[in-house]
Order: structure tokens, then sequence, then C-alpha cells
């Protein structure tokens, strides 16, 4: 018998109903710690489940970040409101009231089986919102001993049945039919799903594509920078969409540069014969990453290639002429692979980054290691970018982190220039339907028609 998708949303939609009438705040915040508790107490079992089934990245990394996105995503939304009145501004006289969407459609991308879920199906419920959640066909495992923990610790709580469900044999056309019964859509994933999800004809929260490029200014100290980018790079066998791609350097520092990476255990190659056998097995004719590769070790592309790479390294560097305008290295490279490109001056820096992400990955993320606030700023205003991460590794805390502003998430928007309808990382916030009370002002001050068309 097939999966009744219709099935599931429709149970989905009853257990929503109780879950919105029987919960208070204090309840509901009891169910969202929990989803991410399951997540941290759980980490390395669930970060081995997710290598070894989508044969992708790296245990040690994933581990770390299960416990760091339960960490940083329950301690961002645990004291928020998302019941009832949430915000009362006696200025404006407006009174914010929270609702629940309904039932959230969450697409899972098989390079993060299991945080992912986590993210989603801690904002929906966050706003009494119920969750299925479509995993990739090469992680359904990952969501079933996921689904699994969630259940023996949520039981306790009495949630409503049918709250949390997962399709347990999921296709594209099971994915397509939950996001059109749903009434909101979050697709992390290639481009083609999100597209299919904003062609749901529901409203959709879609990721755009990364390719970050780091741009290095000139009197920082490099070896603290350097460790930064390759912490970056490195992280779960560069699969992370926010993994800086490119690092763009002061050409008079370029040798020095390269010096460094290497005393930091990464492989510069520097042989024309190396680096076209690492060419010829990390794309595709047509220019397109090698699937096989992707999220491999350093060690699975030397081995692929034939090129001998020490064993200590960590990454492998490929420079790069600014004048090879179609080089595939100016994309996203989900492997740990950092391209180098060399600058004259700070808006040769900018008009590199900006090229690269003309080709791949406008709309996502820039980082920048920089003493200088006019430059970081200058670089804000010119690049299309949502996210500028400065002074940090990107792969790290562009998602949001105890170090910075940027809001915990697994779904990180690009705004029109990704093809999204948000620019700023997803939250619970978007799964809110918000009434607003509008009162009266009590003496407005209104502006007479000389005030309001004066050119002062």
């Amino acid at each position: 018998m097939g999966i009744d998708v219709k099935g599931m949303v429709d149970r989905a939609r009853q257990a929503q109903v109780l879950f919105e009438r029987d919960f208070d705040q204090r309840q509901v915040d009891l169910v969202v710690q929990q989803l991410a508790k399951v997540v941290f107490d759980n980490a390395q079992s669930l970060a081995r489940c997710a290598v070894e089934e989508t044969m992708m990245g790296d245990c040690a990394f994933k581990t770390e970040k299960n416990k760091e996105k339960a960490r940083t995503i329950w301690n961002s939304i645990r004291d928020k409101k998302s019941i009832g009145i949430i915000s009362r501004d006696e200025k404006s006289g407006i009174v914010e009231i929270a609702k629940p969407m309904g039932v959230v459609a969450a697409v899972i991308p098989v390079t993060n089986p299991t945080v992912t879920p986590m993210c989603n199906a801690m904002f929906a419920l966050k706003g009494r919102n119920s969750i299925v959640i479509a995993p990739h066909p090469r992680a359904k495992a990952c969501m079933a001993r996921l689904a699994d923990e969630w259940q023996k610790a949520l039981l306790p709580l009495g949630i409503p049945d049918h709250l949390i469900q997962f399709i347990a044999e999921p296709t594209l056309e099971l994915t397509q039919k939950l996001m059109s019964l749903a009434d909101v859509v979050v697709a992390t994933g290639g481009p083609g799903m999100v597209r299919a999800a904003y062609s749901s004809g529901k409203p959709s929260f879609g990721v755009g594509q990364g390719n970050v490029q780091c741009i290095l200014d000139r009197g920082v100290d490099l070896r603290n920078a350097l460790s930064k980018v390759i912490e970056g790079r490195i992280f779960d066998n560069g699969l992370v969409c926010s993994g800086e791609q490119t690092l763009i350097v002061p050409e008079e520092s370029f040798n020095v540069v390269l010096a460094e990476l290497e005393e930091q255990n990464s492989y510069v190659v520097r042989d024309d014969g190396e680096r076209a056998k690492l060419l010829s097995v990390l794309f595709t004719a047509q220019g397109a990453v090698n699937k096989d590769l992707v999220g491999k070790s350093v060690a699975a592309i030397s081995r692929a290639s034939g090129v001998y790479i020490p064993a200590s390294a960590v990454m492998i560097v490929l420079p790069e002429d600014n004048s090879a305008a179609h080089s595939p290295l100016r994309k996203e490279k989900m492997f740990p692979i950092l391209t180098c490109f060399t600058y004259h001056d700070f808006e040769e820096a900018i008009h590199i980054a900006q090229a690269n992400l003309d080709i791949e990955g406008k709309g996502h993320s820039v980082s920048i290691h920089s003493n200088d606030t006019e430059h970081i700023e200058r670089a804000g205003l010119a690049l299309d970018v949502s996210r500028i991460v400065v002074n940090a590794s990107c792969a790290i805390t562009d998602g949001g982190s105890f170090f910075n502003g940027f809001s915990p998430s697994t779904t990180l928007g690009c705004g029109s220039w990704g093809n999204n309808s948000i620019s700023e990382n997803l939250s619970y916030k978007h799964l809110l339907n918000i009434t607003r009370i509008g009162y009266p002002l009590i003496d407005p001050e209104i502006p007479t028609d000389a005030e309001l068309w004066s050119e002062g």
C-alpha cells in the first residue's frame, strides 16, 4: 500500500487544532526544549547514522554541529512569546497577537539530515503548528531514528498523536504532494526543490545556493584569520553551504598566505599536472561538482585523483588566476577545497567577490577579515548578499552563534538575489500568523501641508 500523504496532512491538521487548544506557552516551550535536547543528548549517534547512510561528511563535525545547533537555537527562542498577545506598542497603538499557520511541510536536504528537521520542528511547534517532514531518500533512516527518539521524549508530555510526522519512504512525487497540501512550506535543499516549493501554491520559505567569498583585508593577523578560514572550509568535509569557498588576498601577501596555509596543514597545489588531475575528478566536463566526491575527505580526493597528498593535510588549496572567468573553481565546491585569488586594491577584492557570486551563490553570504570598519561596510553596501560575517569562521557562525547577532537557524534566506522570500535566517516568527489591533492614537502629531511638502 502506498503512502497516503493526504491522510498524513489531515491527521496533522487535527493534531494542530488540539495542540493550539490545549497547550499554553510553558507547555509548548517544554516540548520545543525536548526537540533540541534529544539531538543534543544523541549528537554522536545521530551523526554516525548520518555519515553511514548518506556517505557524506565527518562524524566529529556532525556531532559538534548537532550539539551547537541544539544549544543556540533553543537559547534563542526559549524566552520568546509565541502565543496570544506577544507585544504592545503604546506609541503606535498596535497590539500583536500570534496565531499558528497550521501544517508545516518541511523538506530536508541530504547534507543536513538531523539538525534541519530539529530546527524546523522547533520553529513549527513554537508557534503551535504541526509538522510533516519529507527527508531526503538517502537519509530516511536518520529521520526514522530521530523520530523514534523524539517519540520517547515527548510521550510523557502528552502531545497529540501525529503532531510530528515524516514520510518513511520519500520520493519526489510524495514530497511535491505534501507541499501542495500543507499550509506553509519550508524547503531546505537544492535549487530544484526550492523552485518546486515556490511553485506549490502555498506560502514557502526556501534557501539559495551558497558560495561564500572570503576577503582578507590588509593589516590583519594572518595566522589567526587563516585558522578561521580553514576551520570553516573543512567543517563537515566542506558540506556546509556557509563554508568559505574562495579566499581573496592582497597580491603582496599571496606567497606569505600560501606558506601560512601550508604551516596550518593545508596542501597547496603548485604543480600543473597535479592541478589538472584534481580538476578532472572534482568536476564534470560541464563544470558541475562530482557528486561522488561531495562531502568526502582529502584522503578520498587524493585516492580518486591519483595525486599524493600527505595524510596530515586537512584541506587542498587551488590558486586561481583572476582572468579565468569561467573556471569551475569560482563556484560552490562541496568538498575541502579552497580557491585563492589576489587583489590590488580593496575595490578589486569586492569586484572579484561579486563576479564569483554572479556565477553562483548570490544572496547568501560573504566573510571578511578586517580591522577597517569603512572597508567592512563598503563591502556590505556593494555586495549582493544577505549576511557578512566579520572576523569569524563563516561556516560556524553564519547560521547564528553565541558570538554574533544572527538568528540561529539552519535555513538561511537569500532574498530576491537567491530567489527567496526572505533575506534573513528563518525563525519561528516566520511560521506565525499575526493579528494586529490598531487603537486610535491619542493627540497624534499631524503635519501641516506646508511642513509635509517643504524641502527642508
